[in-house]
């Protein structure tokens, strides 16, 4: 059903989210989707997860009775999901909720899913959620020494030739005094980055600057995020260092292989393409990345779950060569990444969809603990100490959302 995109009851998704641990919310710059309730949902692991998972929303899709007067990318049947990084361990989910509402531009939506017609829910701002208490914050798997050791020994295998790039990553855990109600973490990720996209899919939330693929009929986009750099707050000092950003070999070599990587995994499911030639710097409140857009025209049939399955894991978060990166990880990184680093994001029935990488992130343990996620981008030429910071500096939204 079509609502007002201008009333004000719209303003903030985040803010019609109920009192329930199980919400769901994909949101930027105050617009996307949230929802609550489970109409049906599949869990699956393996290497042929995202294969499951398409076929069984492929199924749910051609059994759906689907009444979608407004007929926009993400209106009708839409199955949130967040996916595993590796093939294993870990499960992954795709889920449809029983509430959807949805907003873009000048349009906005309810949608309701059930077993027969049921009237949409009044909506209306809950009130404002109780911020996380006494959070106290500390190692999970590996400390600092230990994981720059790691590292070490990441860029001695690059230094002899045995691959090109590895992504290396670490966690942190956190502990609340009370139950983390998890509307207000992601009301301060929304508020302090307004240009990220703010999801929560079971128990997995944060505010990520990196959309791996939006298929939106049929155009695909694909953003890719590698070469980091922290900014001062000083206007003429932060220029500088943007420059020496786009300046610089090692962030320069690392970011050519994450949007190579891209590329060639796309091009087989699409009829045209376009790669810039060159990264622009993307400016978010605490980082700066090198950044590239890649376009595209999918093929027929190919829906954005196809594309995010083909292209994860990119160099951005695996490395290069892909399989080879892929082993050192599971061989020194010391943790389980679950679906850290995995797609997280929504499709409808259409195959239309936005998929970002689960950064800048954390899970839910419990009511009152959360496990928080970073990494970075290994090459020959990495300092341990150097890259040990850059976790740090990428910790900071998590932590001052749950702070």
């Amino acid at each position: 059903m079509a609502l007002d995109a201008d009333s004000e009851t719209l303003e903030d998704l985040l803010a019609l989210l109920p009192a329930r641990r199980r919400v769901l919310s994909w949101v930027r710059h105050g617009e996307g989707l949230v929802g609550w309730g489970t109409a049906a949902e599949i869990r699956t692991s393996g290497p042929e997860r995202f294969a499951h998972a398409a076929k069984w929303f492929e199924e749910l899709v051609a059994v759906s009775t689907v009444t979608d007067p407004v007929g926009e990318p993400g209106t009708g049947l839409v199955g949130f999901g967040s996916f595993a990084f590796a093939d294993l361990p870990g499960f992954s989910v795709l889920k449809v909720p029983s509430v959807v509402v949805g907003k873009r531009g000048d349009v906005a939506w309810v949608t309701t899913v059930g077993p027969a017609a049921a009237p949409p829910p009044a909506l209306a701002p809950a009130p404002e959620p109780e911020a996380p208490r006494d959070v106290v914050f500390a190692d999970a798997y590996v400390d600092g020494e230990h994981w720059m050791r790691i590292v070490a020994d990441a860029v001695s295998r690059l230094q002899d030739g045995d691959l090109d790039k590895v992504v290396l990553a670490r966690d942190l855990l956190a502990a609340a005094s009370a139950p983390i109600d998890i509307r207000s973490v992601l009301r301060r990720l929304a508020a302090a980055y307004p240009t990220c996209w703010t999801f929560h899919v079971d128990d997995l939330f944060g505010a990520t600057p990196e959309l791996l693929v939006r298929r939106e009929r049929g155009l695909v986009t694909s953003r890719v995020l590698a070469g980091t750099i922290w900014p001062t707050g000083e206007e003429d000092f932060d220029h500088a260092l943007a420059s020496s950003l786009a300046e610089s070999s090692k962030n320069l070599e690392e970011h050519e292989y994450a949007a190579r990587s891209v590329a060639d995994a796309l091009e087989p499911h699409c009829s045209s393409m376009n790669v810039p030639e060159a990264p622009f710097v993307l400016k978010l409140p605490n980082v700066m990345h090198l950044a590239t857009d890649i376009t595209g025209v999918a093929s027929d049939g190919v829906s954005s779950l196809d594309l995010a399955a083909a292209l994860h894991p990119s160099a951005a978060v695996g490395g290069t060569p892909r399989e080879d990166a892929v082993a050192l990880i599971a061989e020194i990184e010391s943790m389980e990444r679950a679906r850290y680093a995995g797609p997280v994001g929504w499709m409808d029935a259409s195959g239309d969809g936005e998929w970002g990488i689960a950064l800048r992130s954390a899970e839910l343990i419990d009511d009152r603990t959360a496990r928080l996620f970073a990494g970075c981008g290994i090459v020959a030429g990495s300092d341990p100490a150097t890259e040990l910071a850059e976790t740090q500096a990428k910790f900071v939204p998590i932590r001052d959302a749950l702070s």
